[in-house]
């Protein structure tokens, strides 16, 4: 039973977007949550607040989105220079499961600049992540002024920021590594995250150690650095040239340290193991068994010589490193290409699947021998799926992005439930006017950036989700996901 979440779907975007939410309620669930009223200035006459419906609504001439801060327990955008494609959010020793502002986290990222010689990959240090735990229904009845509210809110809230989770913004203190080419994909050891391994669109993957950066970092004062931070050189413990093309997957075996396998776009993928701290061996003769691209891979998280992969034919496949080079089975998973897959480690016979047509399915791999394992099918998304991540700390919830430039957070033990949305809007006193026909699993909408690509849960701060898109880091904490840990807890 999966009961950590209010169930209260919220639209919230940053920059130039509105929030908005309606209820969307598990019948087994009985707590309630704050809905928090939207700003508004006060030179502008008093209108009601309406839900914006991604996809849906234009923007008439004159209208401008703003974003709802009630909408997260934080929110912070920031970026390191040229776009990336891809990163990781690496394990640190402050605390295995964290839920008191402000937080501090470590990150590694791989540039997409504009000449290959410019690409870096940036070992970084985001400190001072402020915020606050925000209620979704108002303690006390609304007065009907939604303007005034909204601007005493913003007041308290800031009040609230310096009292209970800081203040001020995110300082970020970078260290960057030359790397030739764009970073195609970037993936740090779970086991020891210092160890990364890259993917280059030079054809190349490479494994670094960024001990010695990361132990400055740690050391540092946290102080903003003054001016673009200097490109070290640095040589990779291993740098691997025997794929034929370049490639995007790749991963980490969570089970066995050092384990590592990478796919590319000539449908070959390659075994490697560890032969020390600092030194691989990487099998020539590649496991094959898809008719394109291979576009993600995720190892088992229970099985250390299990992984799955992904393609541009459509079909996932299973593997078993211990038999052999052909894959244990293969099953048509979409109708497009299949862009990432997800591997749910609280739930290890759930995967999720993200589609080029913008679907993804869940698959429950106990069904495969009797043919259809898709368990749920979700046709939201309109653009293609990005990324697609179980979350660490529920495993009922996952978060997906889109070339929609939306990202969304899916909560599948949820139901509707049409009396408990009509007590919310009761309590709230405001009309909320979805689309009937969304997903009652849909539980957050985030939008604001441009070209999302991919996203990853902290796992070692619940509720919160760092994404990367063509404009920059977004770091969100939606108001509506609540930590596993009680409520007296945080």
């Amino acid at each position: 039973s999966f009961k950590t979440h209010d169930s209260t779907l919220v639209v919230a975007v940053i920059k130039w977007f509105a929030a908005s939410r309606t209820q969307r309620r598990p019948k087994e669930r009985t707590r309630t949550q704050k809905k928090g009223n939207g700003s508004s200035s006060s030179s502008i006459p008093s209108l009601p607040t309406k839900v914006w419906q991604p996809g849906v609504d234009k923007l008439e001439e004159g209208e401008e989105l703003q974003c709802d801060p009630t909408a997260y327990n934080s929110l912070h955008a920031f970026h390191i220079g040229w776009p990336c494609l891809s990163f990781d959010i690496l394990r640190d020793t402050l605390g295995l499961v964290r839920n008191e502002f402000p937080y501090t986290a470590y990150f590694v990222a791989g540039s997409q600049a504009e000449k290959p010689s410019w690409n870096s990959i940036g070992v970084f240090k985001v400190s001072n992540i402020s915020g606050k735990r925000r209620e979704l229904v108002p303690n006390k009845p609304a007065t009907g002024d939604e303007d005034a509210d909204g601007e005493s809110s913003d007041s308290d809230d800031d009040s609230d920021d310096e009292e209970e989770g800081g203040s001020g913004t995110p300082i970020l203190q970078l260290r960057k590594v030359a790397h030739q080419g764009c970073v195609n994909r970037i993936r740090a050891m779970s086991q020891n995250p210092h160890i990364c391994a890259s993917w280059a669109d030079t054809g190349h993957v490479q494994v670094w150690d960024f001990r010695s950066h990361l132990n400055a970092l740690a050391e540092s004062e946290t102080v903003a650095g003054h001016g673009a931070p200097q490109v070290l050189n640095q040589s990779p413990l291993v740098k691997f040239g025997g794929h034929k093309d370049e490639g995007y997957a790749i991963d980490w075996n969570p089970v066995a340290p050092g384990r590592l396998v990478s796919g590319d776009c000539n449908s070959c993928i390659h075994l490697w193991e560890p032969a020390s701290d600092a030194t691989w061996n990487v099998d020539p003769n590649p496991f094959i068994g898809h008719a394109a691209s291979v576009e993600d891979l995720q190892w088992s998280p229970t099985e250390s010589d299990v992984f799955a992969s992904c393609s541009v034919d459509g079909n996932i496949a299973i593997w078993d490193t211990r038999v052999g080079k052909s894959a244990l089975m293969s099953f048509k998973a979409h109708n497009a290409d299949v862009n990432v897959i997800s591997w749910n480690r609280l739930a290890s016979c759930l995967l999720a699947s993200g589609s080029d047509d913008g679907t993804f399915s869940i698959h429950d791999l106990r069904l495969l021998k009797g043919g259809d394992s898709v368990v749920a099918h979700f046709e939201y998304h309109k653009h293609p799926v990005t990324s697609i991540e179980w979350s660490p700390h529920e495993g009922s919830t996952l978060a997906v992005s889109s070339a929609d430039n939306q990202l969304t957070i899916w909560d599948l033990s949820l139901e509707k439930d049409e009396e408990e949305e009509a007590e919310f809007k009761a309590k709230t006193r405001e009309q909320v006017n979805a689309p009937e026909d969304l997903p009652p699993q849909l539980l957050f909408i985030h939008q604001g950036q441009k070209d999302l690509k991919e996203l990853h849960w902290h796992t070692q701060v619940p509720g919160m989700i760092v994404s990367t898109a063509a404009d920059g880091f977004n770091i969100l904490m939606p108001s509506n996901i609540q930590s596993t840990l009680p409520q007296d807890a945080v």
